[in-house]
């Protein structure tokens, strides 16, 4: 199996583990002398189940992303690291350049006057960098994905 659908499968269990927990909290309760629409014992078999199956993934899934490469320097694990430190700036980045740029609309006589404490057009320079250099690192971990088996 190829780490990209060993990745679509960890998304359908957390899917399903979540739509478990709504149907059980659905059916904790009932009026009294009636049943529940579904059996919590029976729900609770299933989501011991599904959770099992997910560990067994997710341990696989970390195995292979600190054992395998994205590219000939750069392993997954460290690939997603910097994926995710890239998009955590980006957000900063541009919503910093968003706070300086805010305008001040005028209530009286006596209005009181911001100015911007950073240089804006620079901010979202380096906003616009961040989201290309996230762009680009995340196509290649995508690509990868379907490269790479997943190991045992």
């Amino acid at each position: 199996m190829k780490l990209a659908e060993a990745l679509i499968l960890r998304a359908d269990c957390q899917k399903r583990i979540q739509q478990l927990e709504t149907r059980l909290i659905n059916n904790a309760m009932v009026q009294d002398r009636e049943t529940p629409a579904e059996d919590p014992s029976q729900l609770r078999l299933e989501l011991e189940d599904i959770s099992e199956q997910l560990l067994l993934l997710i341990k696989r899934i970390n195995k292979t992303n600190s054992l395998s490469q994205v590219d000939e320097d750069l392993t997954f694990s460290d690939a997603l690291a910097n994926r995710d430190i890239l998009h955590l700036k980006y957000g900063i980045y541009r919503d910093l350049a968003q706070a300086a740029t805010v305008t001040q609309t005028r209530h009286s006589k006596s209005e009181v006057k911001f100015n911007s404490t950073v240089d804006v057009k620079e901010i979202q320079e380096v906003a616009s960098r961040l989201a290309q250099e996230h762009r680009q690192l995340d196509a290649r971990i995508q690509e990868a994905n379907w490269r790479v088996e997943l190991l045992e």
